[in-house]
């Protein structure tokens, strides 16, 4: 009682917990209740980003729809109908039909019902268009017109194939200049550190001599240059966290590549798909293309046996930076040379 004033506010806050009681105990009876118990109980259990993305998708496309609809009322062929109508690329809509069905895992773990109808919906996640991949020369075009950060970003992205979210996670401890190789262990997303997606993604990767160079030259010059400093360091945030890529894309890279006359679509993975056809089209291998991309479906023997860089890694990537000369361009920072 010495919680409540009086009657009146005990019985509300015995209703208060009655609710709860029952919403814990209560089976969702529609769509619209089996997501507010997804959204308490598993996205804390994402990553924020993750967690982001999935409260979105949930809010703009699926809870529209479906709210109303009791769990026995979602069909297989009525949810393909659905997501075939929707404005979006294949890849989104593949996302919504997965989200989907991890709603119903959810509720199948819960045992608030017996089976999964998402289970048999089809929706491919092929693109729709082939996506743009910028020539040798239109690389260095578009390096010539970038400032000494984005010209090393924008190099180093090319002639490795990093995610955007692992470039601009890079710190300087990461590096290796003695044994040639760069090691991944972290991922950045709207500035949340995550660890990375695969085990293919950790692999290390190649840091050939030409690349080594750039990033020495680099190191001379930018602000923050410690071993614990990120490479990409925003001077707004004092080097505590690195430039946001959507930004850095929308305010210096595409303004360069338009200065440069290139007029293709230009994102940073972009660069990662200019890598992957590069490395291709210099008679790379499928099993040395796959682990340079580093990409998870990779053959089993690569995937499990192939840790540190090999010979043939080095050698396609070195063809990579050989073939992209980079500009001489007075610098437009300061700051102490460092020894590596």
């Amino acid at each position: 009682m010495k919680q409540f004033k009086n009657k009146a506010l005990a019985m509300k806050g015995c209703e208060s917990l009655r609710v709860n009681i029952n919403r814990e105990t209560r089976s969702p009876r529609n769509v619209a209740e089996l997501v507010t118990h997804y959204t308490e109980k598993e996205l804390p259990n994402k990553i924020p980003y993750t967690a982001e993305v999935y409260a979105g998708y949930l809010k703009t496309w699926i809870q529209p729809t479906w709210n109303g609809h009791s769990l026995s009322d979602v069909r297989t062929v009525a949810v393909e109908s659905w997501l075939g109508t929707l404005p979006l690329a294949n890849g989104t809509r593949a996302k919504l039909r997965n989200l989907m069905h991890a709603l119903f895992n959810h509720a199948m773990r819960w045992e608030f019902f017996s089976h999964n109808p998402i289970t048999l919906v089809r929706q491919s996640a092929k693109r729709e268009r082939i996506p743009d991949v910028l020539t040798v020369e239109e690389i260095g075009k578009l390096l010539s017109k970038l400032s000494d950060t984005w010209r090393t970003a924008v190099f180093v992205a090319v002639t490795t194939g990093l995610r955007v979210s692992e470039l601009l996670a890079l710190k300087w401890a990461d590096v290796h200049f003695a044994s040639g190789e760069i090691i991944l262990s972290r991922g950045i997303v709207r500035q949340q550190i995550g660890t990375m997606k695969t085990e293919a993604s950790r692999k290390p990767v190649p840091l050939d001599a030409g690349l080594a160079a750039v990033l020495a030259g680099w190191r001379g010059i930018c602000p923050y240059n410690q071993d614990t400093d990120y490479i990409f360091g925003s001077p707004d945030m004092d080097g505590k966290q690195p430039y946001w890529p959507t930004s850095a894309m929308a305010d210096h890279v595409r303004p360069a590549a338009l200065q440069a006359g290139i007029t293709k679509r230009l994102g940073w993975h972009t660069l990662r798909h200019t890598f992957g056809t590069l490395v291709k089209s210099q008679g790379a291998d499928v099993a040395t293309t796959q682990a340079l991309m580093r990409h998870a479906n990779a053959s089993i023997t690569m995937d499990k046996y192939v840790q540190a860089v090999t010979p043939a890694k080095r050698e396609a990537q070195s063809r990579i930076v050989q073939s992209i000369p980079f500009p001489s361009v007075p610098t437009r920072l300061t700051g102490a040379a460092v020894t590596v």
